[in-house]
């Protein structure tokens, strides 16, 4: 059965969520969506926060197909990009809390950009998004300075949300070298992106 985010009626206007059943099911392999390898090493910041957030950082569904997004979801998903990286101050960990490295809601106004990365992926499950489809991302800038960003899988691909760009973009739309993300039947492990050197094809507006 397929999966749908959508409009639902309702004061909360919740995204209608249709999760698949099958446990047989294996995402097909194209250039549209990241190609993930074994279980790799967690974060330290996202092990650290996953210590006081157990309840964000538990196992999901296995070979769980991506969501298909209406009109109505990508509208929410720009918006909450959009929102979230005006409302936010980019500062650094060091500058907040006078360490190199703390994950962590920006609830103060200000954060680093896995902080934006936290807030936008709690405020798409808020709205009906399922975790296994929110994904935190670490990339590598064509700088070589390491970047964190919100993977939002889905059957049109895997797209991008960026505190550097205001526009949701397909992954391979971006200049960024991918790492490793959160494993999307595993909200607190780690996997290896084995195509992530393949797809450097554009700038990133800054």
């Amino acid at each position: 059965m397929a999966r749908m985010i959508g409009a639902k009626a309702g004061a909360a206007a919740f995204l209608a969520v249709l999760v698949s059943s099958s446990s047989a099911f294996t995402a097909p392999v194209s250039a549209l969506s990241m190609t993930t390898g074994g279980v790799t090493s967690q974060p330290i910041g996202h092990y650290e926060f996953c210590q006081s957030h157990a309840s964000e950082c538990r196992a999901g569904a296995r070979a769980q197909a991506p969501a298909k997004v209406t009109e109505f979801g990508w509208e929410t998903v720009r918006q909450i990009n959009a929102r979230v990286n005006h409302d936010i101050t980019p500062m650094t960990d060091k500058e907040l809390y006078g360490k190199d490295e703390f994950w962590t809601y920006p609830d103060g106004g200000a954060g680093d950009c896995e902080d934006f990365v936290l807030l936008k992926r709690r405020m798409l499950m808020e709205k009906g998004f399922a975790a296994g489809d929110l994904l935190i991302t670490v990339v590598r800038k064509p700088d070589g300075e390491g970047h964190a960003v919100l993977t939002v899988r889905t059957t049109q691909g895997d797209f991008v949300l960026d505190n550097l760009n205001n526009d949701v973009k397909l992954w391979t739309e971006t200049s960024y070298r991918y790492l490793k993300r959160q494993a999307s039947f595993h909200a607190g492990r780690w996997v290896s992106i084995e195509n992530g050197d393949a797809v450097m094809v554009s700038s990133v507006g800054q």
